[in-house]
């Protein structure tokens, strides 16, 4: 079962429902409450059956879907597979062991991403910054977590990253991660009790230029070194999360040294069971 965020003709935003193999559809009743409110629920599993069950509701057109995000902060973790650790390497021989002693620390490595209004979804562009000349998306499962840090979902998340800037020195790192536009969420919220087991899912990437083929690759969510429900225990360490927050859990898929974004781009971005995310890319 999955929810989405969409945008209705007269401006505003609702509610739609899918059970992920018909169409998207309006969750009547669901008026009034913001997608994140009704994360909080309970009983969010039997609520989304019942919507499913109004045949009646009004279908909505993929194209209309938003970002799920609504007022949520964003973070990310780092260095959580092994391709990911020999990158962050490869960026800098003089972060090389921080990013080596990482992959095997108890403690993750876990960042502040984005704000709200630096988050786009579905069909919109994301963006490479003007100082940057090695830009590469990193595909990433994202678990959607309420206030009580429970996790009641998964999306995607493609977490941006100006390469050439943190390797220059890993203190850059914010600015190599946040800044406009600089991470995409969606195309909706999968509920966790929807998913298959997590191990047996794959990611997939596919970069196109001028309709050409120019990177493509896939992993595993079993290669992660960590687990989701550890991730989440050290968000949880002496912070809180009062709307509920977006974790994006690593990528284990890296474009290789000479490879970097160019506006125009088309970047996709699958994972078994959750969705399609598409965005074009952007500068300046």
């Amino acid at each position: 079962m999955k929810l989405a965020k969409y945008k209705r003709p007269q401006g505003n935003s609702a509610i739609a429902v899918s059970d992920g193999k018909g169409p998207w559809r309006h969750a009547i009743g669901s008026d009034g409450k913001s997608l994140r409110q009704w994360l909080e629920a309970t009983d969010l599993t039997d609520q989304v059956t019942q919507w499913l069950e109004q045949t009646e509701a009004a279908i909505v057109s993929a194209d209309q879907l938003l970002t799920p995000v609504d007022d949520q902060e964003v973070w990310a973790a780092g260095v959580t597979y092994r391709r990911s650790q020999t990158a962050r390497m490869e960026e800098s021989e003089a972060a090389a062991s921080c990013y080596d002693r990482v992959y095997t620390s108890p403690r993750p490595e876990l960042f502040f991403k984005a704000t709200p209004h630096r988050v786009v979804g579905l069909g919109q562009p994301v963006r490479i910054r003007l100082d940057s000349h090695w830009n590469v998306p990193e595909p990433e499962l994202t678990l959607a977590l309420n206030s009580r840090l429970e996790i009641v979902g998964y999306t995607i998340g493609n977490d941006m990253s100006s390469r050439d800037i943190e390797g220059e020195n890993p203190l850059y790192l914010p600015q190599a991660k946040v800044y406009r536009d600089c991470c995409a969420i969606g195309p909706c919220i999968t509920l966790a009790g929807s998913v298959q087991k997590l191990t047996d899912v794959h990611i997939h990437l596919n970069i196109t230029r001028k309709s050409q083929v120019v990177f493509e690759g896939t992993t595993s969510i079993a290669q992660m070194a960590r687990t989701p429900e550890d991730l989440v225990s050290w968000l949880g360490r002496d912070n809180s999360f009062p709307t509920g927050a977006f974790l994006l859990t690593g990528t284990g898929i890296v474009p290789p040294r000479e490879f970097t974004l160019q506006p125009d781009d088309l970047i996709t971005m699958s994972i078994d069971g959750i969705g399609t995310l598409v965005n074009s890319v952007i500068q300046g």
